[in-house]
């Protein structure tokens, strides 16, 4: 980027005409000649002293950089639109039926529960309803860390068994 102003200019405005499309690719909401005179300012920030060896490859790093920068402020400035927390709301009606369903969901897990090896049920309850870690788990029950992540691994195995073919 050494040379007259005006030279330097001259390859800016030669650059934006054949980088136009990527620009448009690059620019969210369509904001190319936004995302172009940003980019512009960016590059007179410059002096003639920096030396670039791939100038076009610098413009476009700059411009990924301009246009990432506003697709980050975008999302943090502009709050989501509150209307769809309206389809996620339970209709008062659908509530008793989805409260039966959890009822019944819970009662045939607790039974799938109860049909696993003792051990395994112990490291899954205490897993479960303790937040024990495996480690911990293990110290409790005097046995390895390994046969702890064993049971678990086929606990959990054995319930998405049982519950598929319960069709849960």
């Amino acid at each position: 980027m050494v040379g007259d102003m005006s030279s330097r200019s001259g390859r800016v405005a030669t650059w934006f005409g054949r980088w136009r499309n990527w620009f448009s690719s690059k620019a969210p909401n369509n904001d190319v000649d936004d995302l172009a005179q940003e980019v512009f300012h960016r590059l007179r920030r410059y002096g003639d002293d920096v030396a670039v060896d791939n100038p076009q490859g610098y413009l476009f790093r700059i411009a990924a950089n301009v246009a990432n920068e506003w697709r980050a402020r975008s999302r943090t400035r502009q709050p989501n639109d509150r209307s769809w927390l309206d389809q996620l709301q339970i209709d008062p009606s659908d509530q008793a039926d989805t409260a039966a369903f959890q009822a019944r969901v819970g009662k045939h897990l607790q039974g799938a529960v109860s049909k696993l090896p003792k051990r395994q049920r112990d490291v899954l309850l205490l897993h479960v309803n303790e937040g024990l870690t495996y480690k911990q788990i293990a110290d409790r029950l005097g046995i390895t860390y390994r046969i702890v992540l064993r049971d678990l691994t086929c606990a959990y195995g054995a319930l998405r068994m049982q519950l598929k073919a319960e069709d849960l």
